[in-house]
């Protein structure tokens, strides 16, 4: 009987020391690290959204937004393991940006916190449960995303937005809102 209480405690001994799936890992650490993805996103987009409005205007920007986006987002993601999506309550694009419950709480709360003056940069959250960690980032609207975001859009843009987003609801916004936001996940 001593001999299997030793096999027992051995095996135990073993599987605790080699579960890493059963430790929940620094969430400082998983905030760094999902605030990295969030700066790369923007840092890959913001660029090339600039150089498309310096070289053909709003429209432009639309069609580079449309189709680099998703393949940066896509991209971060195939690098970092992370799942990388812009979410809003009023979305552009449904079949990409759709907010499930968790986000539309969130993007709920974030626009809250903006109308109660707090900066949308300085605007995120995170959730860490079920094995799964969660960040969100928010995207405040400025001055340039009016352009393509605001009330009051050219008939050229509509018809833009008609082609690359024919259910698009991303409109009406003001400077300084939260019109969307980067959200993060990842499985541990």
């Amino acid at each position: 009987m001593r001999k299997i209480y030793t096999v027992l405690s051995l095996i135990t001994c073993a599987v605790a020391a080699n579960s890493n799936f059963a430790a929940t890992p620094d969430q400082e650490v998983l905030i760094a690290e999902a605030q990295g993805l969030v700066n790369a996103f923007a840092g890959r987009l913001k660029p090339e959204l600039k150089q498309a409005l310096s070289d053909g205007g709003p429209t432009l920007a639309i069609e580079v937004c449309a189709s680099q986006a998703p393949k940066i987002a896509d991209a971060l993601a195939a690098e970092s393991g992370w799942s990388v999506s812009r979410v809003s309550l009023k979305e552009r694009n449904a079949t990409r940006a759709k907010a499930d419950d968790w986000e539309r709480a969130v993007l709920e709360e974030f626009d809250q916190r903006a109308a109660a003056g707090e900066p949308p940069p300085a605007i995120n959250t995170s959730d860490i449960r079920n094995g799964q960690f969660r960040y969100m980032q928010a995207q405040g609207v400025e001055g340039v995303c009016l352009l393509c975001h605001g009330e009051e859009l050219s008939e050229e843009v509509r018809t833009s937005l008609e082609q690359y987003y024919p259910d698009d609801m991303a409109t009406g916004y003001s400077l300084g809102q939260v019109r969307g936001a980067i959200s993060l996940s990842r499985e541990f």
